[in-house]
């Protein structure tokens, strides 16, 4: 019988996966737009509508026709700075050098309205001011300088693709065995495979639910929730790695290494195809179902009697070829 994983190689996946994982999470943490660093309305410009800013620093040098509503450590409107509308401040630090056609209204530890500043609604200080947040989900906050990086659907895919090859990579580096044994449980037993994947993905969160419920089992919970998160990473690579073995079979082509790029490939695909949601799943719970019967021990062949064993040479009493 093929042998398990040993306590190095272990340890060895685990540390892979953690490394990938959390570059995997720098680039995941990317994606949309953000309001931060410094929101700036360059002298000259002009922003229609209100202005709702959220950053370290907030500068209007320009024009805004409408309100401005800002929450950052320094609020400034320069000497070049126009608000048509009202404006309110809650900051470490605001300072108004330029006009401001409404009413200025602040909650600031230090405040400064310049001698040339014109405010034609009056200055008031609230204690507790609350101000407007932009609203930066699905378009880029952007202001002057300052604009909310957007990564493309693609890029983020691509980026998966890569760190799941290379986390495919180590599973087979590391135990070619035990990727053959999940490879053939998953290709000649696949109906199987999904049903004990299926049940594994049902059970196994009632299960830490249930250890959540009592202090003992608190931290247990949450040790076996991040570990389960892993075997599921892991087992996704494997179910590519079966499906591209299974694809490569029909053209009777084997190769450990096309079949994970082939796989992988297809998933990537099946990201922006209608319904493909439902095969990736189907795919994950043949992987995660032979992942869990290998580690038991069991292999396709189990009971296939017409599968000889591998030659280790002739036996006592065979006759020599």
């Amino acid at each position: 019988m093929i042998p398990m994983f040993t306590t190095k190689q272990l340890v060895a996946l685990l540390v892979s996966l953690l490394v990938v994982g959390s570059l995997a999470g720098v680039a995941a943490a990317q994606q949309g737009p953000s309001a931060g660093g410094a929101v700036v309305v360059d002298e000259g410009e002009t922003v229609d509508g209100d202005l709702d800013a959220v950053g370290g620093t907030v500068v209007v040098a320009g024009t805004v026709t409408g309100d401005v509503s800002a929450t950052a450590g320094t609020v400034l409107v320069t000497e070049t700075g126009v608000v048509n509308g009202n404006l309110d401040a809650v900051a470490g630090s605001a300072t108004l050098e330029g006009s401001v056609g409404g009413s200025l209204a602040y909650d600031a530890a230090t405040a400064t309205v310049d001698a040339a500043a014109v405010v034609d609604g009056g200055v008031r200080q609230v204690d507790d001011l609350a101000v407007a947040a932009p609203v930066v989900a699905g378009t880029p906050f952007q202001f002057g300088q300052f604009e909310g990086p957007v990564i493309p659907g693609w890029v983020v895919s691509g980026y998966w693709f890569l760190a799941n090859f290379v986390v495919g990579a180590i599973i087979v580096l590391v135990a070619p065995g035990f990727a053959g044994r999940v490879t053939g449980l998953g290709t000649k037993q696949a109906v199987r495979s999904g049903g004990v994947g299926l049940l594994a993905i049902v059970a196994i969160p009632i299960v830490l639910l249930l250890l959540l419920l009592t202090i003992v089992g608190i931290p247990l919970s949450l040790a076996g929730g991040v570990g389960f998160l892993l075997v599921l990473w892991v087992a996704g690579v494997y179910g590519a790695l079966v499906l591209g073995t299974w694809l490569l079979s029909l053209a009777d082509y084997d190769n450990r290494w096309v079949a994970l790029f082939a796989g992988l490939f297809v998933l990537a695909v099946l990201d922006f195809v209608p319904l493909g949601g439902i095969l990736e799943f189907v795919v994950l719970l043949v992987g995660l179902g032979a992942f869990a019967l290998a580690l038991r021990g069991e292999s396709a062949d189990d009971g296939d009697e017409s599968v000889s064993a591998p030659d280790e040479g002739p036996r006592e009493g065979s006759p020599m070829a």
